[in-house]
């Protein structure tokens, strides 16, 4: 939907990097509009802009970043994804999501799975191969989350809104 709002947790930049790196190592190139992220809604209405610009920016100034971790690998059949594991996120993400009630999408209501794709929409023999690669030299390991952030949709690129830094940082 052309001008959504995206709700993301923002990345810290050391891991921001490293992601990226293999997102655009592994994604298809004519595809690979923006660079990797975690999103927690993928299509807010754009009349609820205030509302979560108010929202996050609360959110943000009240709590410290939330520990969180890349967990493991996901397997999206046509693409791989990193499982990420916050309960710091999911208690962000479910206050959010009290907060949008009635504004979220069939996807955003459903259940959550935070993780950062680093490869869609290719063949599933191709993921089947990435993923292989990946697993097995892989080790849980922590991923800085450094605020919420805030874009719009804008038929395939996303404009950036507003990012929010959680408090300290």
């Amino acid at each position: 939907m052309a001008g959504a709002l995206i709700v993301t947790a923002e990345i810290g930049s050391r891991d921001l990097a490293w992601l990226d790196q293999l997102r655009r190592a592994h994604y298809p190139a004519e595809r690979n509009h923006v660079p990797a992220h975690l999103t927690i809604f993928h299509a807010l209405p754009p009349s609820a802009e205030g509302e979560a610009r108010r929202a996050l920016a609360r959110l943000a100034s009240e709590a410290p970043p939330p520990g969180a971790s890349i967990d493991g690998l996901m397997d999206l059949g046509g693409g791989v994804a990193f499982r990420v594991v916050s309960a710091g996120l999911d208690r962000i993400r479910g206050e959010l999501a009290d907060n949008f009630h009635g504004l979220l999408s069939s996807q955003d209501s459903g259940g959550w799975r935070p993780h950062i794709t680093i490869q869609n929409k290719v063949a599933p023999r191709e993921a089947r191969g990435l993923l292989a690669a990946l697993e097995s030299d892989f080790r849980p390991r922590p991923v800085a989350i450094s605020g919420l952030g805030l874009y719009r949709y804008v038929g395939g690129p996303w404009e950036k809104v507003a990012a929010y830094p959680f408090r300290g940082r």
